[in-house]
């Protein structure tokens, strides 16, 4: 028991370390403004973003400074950058056209005037498709790049619907009036109708109309022919005309129909039906059943000579 209490008293009687002063957590006056100031939305923009900006905006305005130096960068690019188009992957090395006649294919190939090989790079498809559409004879055109470097032209064009003759010659228009292009003879296209008159391509509709009705007369329509820029002439054979108002001309068409199925006015010895005045429609005789028609008629009336 005895060493137990010696060893209880000097642990009483034992010198005691002195107290260490306590720090303060509170930042120090400058450390404290510096976080107020990173803070500040547009001290940490211009830190953030401004400052290298402009810094790296100086280095590469000192760098490019020297003119040397520029012409070495852009050589570079230029190198780089036809690395990139010339390779096999990127070349087209012909071009296929469809949906296009001999002529119209020849016409386009000429138009394109690309050199193959060449980079799609260079390819302008939209100013290659403008120019093939600007061809009188083409409706609509599609130009891609497919694989293995064919330039694909998908070519629809115009179907002819009328022959017209005009003070240019024999010209092929489609069914809006558009000129496809020139014909050598009428006989190149004889399973057209014809139609003839100055600017008469612009009333096209209304001839293709016409020539619809006239169906039972196909075997002897010769055509239509526009007079006056305003009305039309249906020219049938062997000489006899029918001639139309300038408003509604179909049904003074129907009306013409229907009198020769009545009357087979149309298969006799006449050279013009005039149909102009719907209330007196006329009927102008050849000069042979003229004559004829007044021997007769001095006969009947007993004026003839004795």
């Amino acid at each position: 028991m005895q060493p137990l209490t010696a060893t209880r008293a000097t642990a009483q009687h034992a010198p005691r370390e002195p107290d260490r002063p306590r720090t303060d957590p509170a930042p120090s006056r400058a450390a404290y403004r510096l976080q107020r100031v990173m803070l500040t939305p547009a001290y940490r923009l211009t830190l953030r973003v401004i400052l290298p900006f402009l810094l790296s905006m100086s280095l590469s305005a000192l760098y490019l400074s020297d003119e040397t130096r520029r012409d070495a960068l852009l050589r570079k690019v230029h190198d780089i950058r036809n690395q990139v188009e010339t390779r096999p992957e990127f070349m087209v090395r012909l071009m296929a056209v469809e949906g296009a006649s001999a002529g119209i294919e020849a016409d386009i190939r000429e138009i394109s005037q690309i050199d193959f090989p060449i980079s799609t790079f260079d390819l302008d498809l939209d100013n290659l498709r403008s120019a093939i559409i600007g061809l009188p004879a083409v409706a609509d055109a599609r130009a891609r790049v497919r694989q293995l470097g064919v330039l694909e032209v998908t070519v629809t064009e115009r179907e002819p619907a009328l022959v017209w003759r005009s003070r240019e010659g024999l010209q092929l228009i489609d069914r809006t009036g558009i000129v496809i292009g020139e014909l050598g003879a009428r006989t190149d296209r004889a399973d057209l109708p014809l139609i003839a008159g100055h600017r008469a391509s612009e009333a096209v509709a209304e001839a293709l109309a016409l020539i619809e009705i006239a169906a039972p007369f196909r075997d002897r329509l010769r055509g239509l022919e526009r007079i006056g820029e305003r009305r039309w002439d249906v020219v049938l054979e062997p000489d006899l005309r029918i001639m139309l108002p300038d408003r509604q001309p179909e049904l003074a068409l129907e009306r013409a129909i229907a009198l020769h199925e009545a009357q087979d006015v149309l298969d006799r010895d006449v050279a013009a039906l005039d149909l102009r005045l719907a209330a007196r429609p006329t009927v102008r005789m050849n000069a042979g059943a003229l004559d004829r028609w007044r021997q007769i008629k001095d006969v009947y009336l007993g004026t003839g000579d004795r």
